[in-house]
C-alpha cells in the first residue's frame, strides 16, 4: 500500500532500525514505548485487520508468532511479555496495516 508507514518502513523507504528480519517479517522498536521494552512484530505482507486474512495471511501470522516465540530472549523479553493485537479504530488500531505489539522488560500491571 503506497500510503502505509509500515510498509514504506518493510520496504526501506522510511528508516527504522530493525531487531530482526527475515523475508516474512520485520522486529522494530515502537516510537511510542507503553513498556520498558515495547517492540512490534510487522509482517511484510500488507493486510489491516485479522477479518482481512486469507490463508496465506494466516500462515504468515502463525510464522510471525512461532518465530516470537523463538527470538524473545534476544529481545531481552526472557522473563516474560504481553502480545497485543489491535483491531481497527476503537481498538486502538492507529496503523492499517496488521501488527503485533511485544511489551516486556518489566512487571506489566493489569489492564
Amino acid at each position: 500500500m503506497e500510503n502505509c508507514i509500515f510498509c514504506k518502513i518493510v520496504a526501506g523507504e522510511i528508516p527504522s532500525p530493525r531487531l530482526y528480519e527475515d523475508e516474512k517479517m520485520i522486529v522494530i522498536r515502537d516510537i511510542e514505548p507503553k513498556a520498558k521494552l515495547h517492540y512490534l512484530c510487522i509482517p511484510k505482507t500488507h493486510f489491516a485487520l485479522l477479518a482481512d486474512m486469507d490463508e496465506e495471511k494466516a500462515e504468515t501470522l502463525k510464522y510471525c508468532f512461532r518465530k516470537i516465540a523463538e527470538i524473545h530472549k534476544e529481545l531481552g523479553l526472557q522473563d516474560g511479555y504481553r502480545v497485543i493485537i489491535n483491531q481497527g479504530e476503537n481498538g486502538g488500531q492507529t496503523v492499517p496495516h496488521l501488527h503485533i505489539h511485544l511489551l516486556g522488560g518489566e512487571v506489566l500491571g493489569d489492564f
